[in-house]
Parts: structure tokens; C-alpha cells; sequence
């Protein structure tokens, strides 16, 4: 490994999210940092010089062989990239189009493939490199009223697994990020965006709903700068953990791991399906 800072590639960085804190730690920590997001706009108020911006949108292959060129051409390596790039798909899984499925898993998971696949082969040739995936809880557990973001983060934590696997001769660490609760705008921007059809089955479910797309954003939530130092470290570490699972609730669904499935799945099914207007312990 060169004494000069470690390049970092960062993806779904705008302000109020997770992947903006991110950055400010791995600057904080000395790194070069590329914050990239669909929009320049989108990710003001960085507070470290060492910190660049590009436009990236991880659905879009050119622009991915694009930013990642610029950054091999000037930095002549990356040396850790953050997958962190995604978005919700909130509603019953029968009141979600298709184009919003679709739309869903291009961001969720084969957002994380562009951009692993293109640059894995440069971290190969400087035999060195980590690979950091943000997944979910619900991608090992799913939630009623969230189905297609659940199965897009599954999707992406089985990639990730076979990833581990497969980096290992090319000496490239792979970990994999399991977020509970955290401190972020996707809720909001989702609540304000959400619309039921008018012909859904599950009108009466509407609070129910709701109350899904928001549950990420209450008092259990952990910071985001809190979740996003633990996170930094361990990927600067020079044994980055195969899996971390941070933020609230995550005791609660580490728990379902060691319970049989219908009866997490109940569990889930009583919280965001039955109860309205209570106290939240799940």
C-alpha cells in the first residue's frame, strides 16, 4: 500500500444521507474522497478540502466508466469504494409497477454491480482494495409494505457474499453493511413522493403504510455521523469484518436470525399490518 492517501469512492452522497457523512469521515481520516451523486446540487456543505464531487448515477454505464477513469487517471488507483447509492420502493408489492420494480433493483443492486465490475479490475492490478456494500436489515428480513426494496437488498447481500468469495485470490476485501435504523432524509423523500393507486386493495392500509415507510426515523435511529465513523473505521481497518450491522433495531433482527421464520415474519406482520398509533418497541 503507497503512503499517500487512500482514494475513496462514494456513491448516493447527497446531503442529509448516509454516504455525506461517509465522506466527511474518510476525510477526516486522511483520505482523498470522491462524493458522487445524480446531481452537484445534491451534495453541498462538505467541510474537508479533501473532498471531490462528481455527477454519477449508478444506472447509467457510461457515466460509471466515465468517473471511474477520471479517478484511475489522476489518483492511478482506487482503493476503497462505497456502495451506497440507493433508493426506496414503498407500497403494497401488488400496487408497484413494474417500471418501479425495475427502477428499484437498478439502483438497490446492479448499481452495486456497474460499479463493482468496473472497479474491481483496477484494484486487481494494484493487488490491493475494499469493496464496501450498504445493505440492509430487511435484506436478511423483509417487511410487509417494502417488499421490492427488501428483495432488491437481498439480492445485493447474496451478490455481496459471493463477492467475498470471489475477491479473495485478488487479494480485494469485501464487507458487507447492514444498516438498522439510521438518521436520514430517504424516509422523507419517500413519504412526500408516495401515492397509492386507486384501485389498491389496501387502501384501508394506508397508515399502516405510512407508518413503514417512516419507522427508520424515530427515536431508535442512530446518528448518521455516529453510524458513519463506525463504518470508516472498520473499512480503513487492515482486516475490514465480512459483515457489520449497525443502527437501531438491529438487536431486534440479529434475534429473528435464531427464531423460526413464520414467527419473525408474524412479528413483522403485527407491527406494521395490525398496529396503529402505539408506542413502537419494533
Amino acid at each position: 500500500m503507497s503512503s499517500s492517501p487512500r482514494v475513496v469512492l462514494v456513491t448516493g452522497c447527497t446531503e442529509g444521507g448516509i454516504g455525506f457523512e461517509l465522506c466527511e469521515e474518510f476525510a477526516e481520516h486522511g483520505c482523498t474522497v470522491y462524493a458522487t451523486a445524480r446531481r452537484l446540487d445534491a451534495m453541498k456543505g462538505f467541510t474537508h478540502t479533501n473532498i471531490k464531487t462528481m455527477v454519477l448515477d449508478v444506472c447509467n454505464d457510461d457515466e460509471v466508466e466515465k468517473v471511474v477513469k477520471h479517478i484511475v487517471d489522476v489518483e492511478e488507483r482506487i482503493d476503497i469504494l462505497v456502495n451506497n447509492a440507493g433508493a426506496l420502493c414503498a407500497g403494497a408489492l401488488v400496487d408497484v409497477s413494474l417500471e418501479r420494480a425495475i427502477a428499484a433493483f437498478n439502483v438497490n443492486t446492479f448499481g452495486v454491480l456497474r460499479t463493482c465490475r468496473t472497479v474491481i479490475p483496477h484494484m486487481a492490478k494494484n493487488k490491493t482494495g475494499t469493496i464496501v456494500n450498504i445493505g440492509s436489515v430487511v435484506g436478511d428480513m423483509p417487511t410487509p409494505w417494502n417488499s421490492i426494496y427488501c428483495a432488491a437488498k437481498a439480492a445485493t447481500h447474496s451478490l455481496t457474499q459471493s463477492l467475498w468469495m470471489e475477491c479473495k485470490p485478488l487479494n480485494i476485501n469485501v464487507v458487507l453493511v447492514a444498516p438498522g435504523t439510521v438518521q436520514s432524509n430517504i424516509a422523507d423523500n419517500q413519504r412526500r413522493t408516495f401515492s397509492m393507486p386507486e384501485n389498491s386493495l389496501y387502501k384501508s392500509y394506508l397508515d399502516n403504510i405510512i407508518d413503514r415507510i417512516v419507522s427508520s426515523q424515530d427515536w431508535s435511529s442512530m446518528p448518521t455521523k455516529r453510524f458513519a465513523k463506525k463504518v470508516a473505521k472498520a473499512s480503513l481497518s487492515s482486516r475490514p469484518p465480512r459483515y457489520l450491522m449497525y443502527g437501531g433495531r438491529t438487536f431486534i433482527f440479529s434475534l429473528f436470525a435464531w427464531i423460526p421464520r413464520f414467527i419473525a415474519l408474524s412479528l413483522l406482520w403485527w407491527r406494521f399490518g395490525v398496529l396503529k398509533n402505539v408506542p413502537r418497541w419494533l
